[in-house]
């Protein structure tokens, strides 16, 4: 029991996957802040994002995984741990980071997050809590690959 509250709290970022709207949006809203103060107070480069999500990966998986069995539900509405990583992930093609950056990295991943572009839907069907991360990741990427690109184009 206390394996599904710490992968409970953690697939739902400390509750964030309990927002009554929107609960993907909203985890995806609480990456941004740490990002921004990992950013501003210890220096993070957009490496180091990509660094914090691939540690996060197995983690993520792993609560993913242990909450969608706990409760029956193949990829829960409330689990947005996917959401937080995706995000982070796509905070990596900010070039410069700054505000505007960090709205168009929001943005971008919740577009392609929801359009779910292929490969991205396809990777949905991995078993367990790799399908629930692993689609996310890959809207990341997407995210970060058109991020970078504005940013070569300075459009931001």
């Amino acid at each position: 029991m206390k394996k599904n509250r710490s992968a409970a709290l953690l697939s739902t970022w400390f509750g964030c996957g309990y927002s009554p709207v929107a609960p993907g949006t909203a985890g995806s809203l609480a990456a941004l802040p740490i990002a921004i103060a990992l950013h501003a107070y210890a220096g993070f480069a957009w490496w180091h994002f990509l660094l914090l999500a691939a540690i996060g990966f197995g983690p993520a998986v792993w609560a993913a995984g242990v909450t969608a069995r706990a409760t029956g539900i193949e990829d829960p509405g409330f689990v947005v741990i996917d959401e937080v990583i995706g995000q982070w992930i796509a905070l990596a093609g900010a070039h410069p980071f700054n505000w505007k950056s960090c709205l168009a990295a929001f943005a971008l991943f919740r577009l392609f997050d929801i359009w779910k572009p292929p490969p991205v839907r396809q990777l949905e069907a991995l078993p367990g809590g790799l399908g629930i991360v692993a689609d996310d990741v890959m809207a990341g990427l997407y995210a970060a690959l058109v991020l970078f690109l504005a940013g070569c184009f300075n459009l931001y």
